[in-house]
């Protein structure tokens, strides 16, 4: 589907035929990146790529995801 599709179907869907309640806020970030290297563990980036490919996300988003959440609740 590309993305005028994807825009053409929520414009005109009835979204209310949808159970929406497992939908998660997501946050989208337009800032400027600095890349980092930081060395893991092999069984905590092994774990992060297993989750990471659960999701059907790559397992970079899904670190980047991680550290947002453990901030916002340190």
């Amino acid at each position: 589907m590309t993305d005028e599709a994807a825009e053409e179907f929520v414009a005109t869907a009835d979204l209310t035929e949808y159970d929406l309640s497992h939908f998660v806020p997501t946050a989208f970030e337009f800032s400027d990146e600095e890349e980092v290297n930081v060395t893991l563990p092999k069984v905590q980036l092994d774990a992060v790529k297993a989750l990471a490919e659960r999701r059907g996300v790559p397992y970079r988003r899904l670190m980047r995801e991680l550290i947002e959440i453990g901030l916002k609740t340190a």
